[in-house]
């Protein structure tokens, strides 16, 4: 029987490419999204991967929206937890709304997440959590405190959880990728990428998605089973953390 994975803001992005690296290894694939209607559409109908709408920042929507998936697909074996939003400003001009919008859908999504398929997991003596966070989690930003913040709190999450999952077979990992190819990447000026971007990657280019989708397919597989609590970094060797 092939295992269920749920990637959060899985239609899109490195969510998108998430989604598809696990339906190709033989996942039954849950994606999830909460606002853009029109891109899961194009996305399920374009591999057949099934989508599901549901806030990752609303903890009564998660248990009711993991409850369904199960039902329809069977009890979550890996959980992705990549969904994420920017709210960008400088620290003495952000608002509460910045703050507490990024910190509860890039942080208390954890929670909300892998809470509701913990003991599942524990009980079946099998389970794969891996959180996407971020370069900027490890490093910091100027402009993205709050970002940065909700994304070295995952990497907090993971080192702690881990301990706990770990005799139990369930591991929990983090990936931080650096700039990625992705549509809101690729929208900044080429001008200012060539400039200003670029040149802090000693590769000498961005990351595409399928190369995050890859490391969660190892991350998610048996033979992964040694490794938990971990930061995979997949950065072009832009930091070392």
């Amino acid at each position: 029987m092939s295992r269920v994975a749920v990637v959060t803001g899985g239609t899109r992005g490195i969510g998108g490419a998430i989604s598809r690296a696990l339906q190709a290894a033989g996942y039954k694939v849950a994606a999830t999204y909460h606002g853009n209607d029109e891109a899961a559409a194009k996305f399920k109908a374009e591999t057949g991967v099934n989508v599901y709408k549901w806030d990752v920042g609303d903890y009564d929507a998660c248990v009711a929206g993991l409850a369904k998936v199960e039902a329809e697909l069977g009890p979550v074996d890996v959980l992705v937890n990549n969904a994420g939003i920017t709210k960008d400003g400088f620290f003495h001009k952000m608002t509460p709304e910045q703050w507490y919008g990024v910190i509860n859908t890039n942080l208390n999504s954890l929670f909300n997440m892998t809470r509701p398929v913990w003991e599942g997991m524990r009980s079946r003596k099998f389970g794969r959590v891996i959180c996407i966070s971020s370069i900027n989690g490890q490093k910091g930003q100027a402009g993205q405190v709050n970002y940065s913040a909700a994304k070295a709190g995952d990497l907090g999450f993971v080192k702690a959880l881990a301990q706990e999952g770990a005799r139990m077979g369930v591991t929990v990992n983090a990936i931080c990728p650096g700039y990625i190819a992705t549509e809101m990447v690729k929208a900044i000026a080429p001008e200012v990428l060539a400039k200003n971007i670029l040149p802090q990657i000693p590769v000498g280019r961005l990351g595409e998605p399928e190369e995050i989708g890859r490391a969660v397919v190892f991350l998610a597989s048996d033979e992964s089973g040694f490794i938990t609590g971990s930061t995979l970094s997949a950065n072009g060797g832009q930091y070392f953390a």
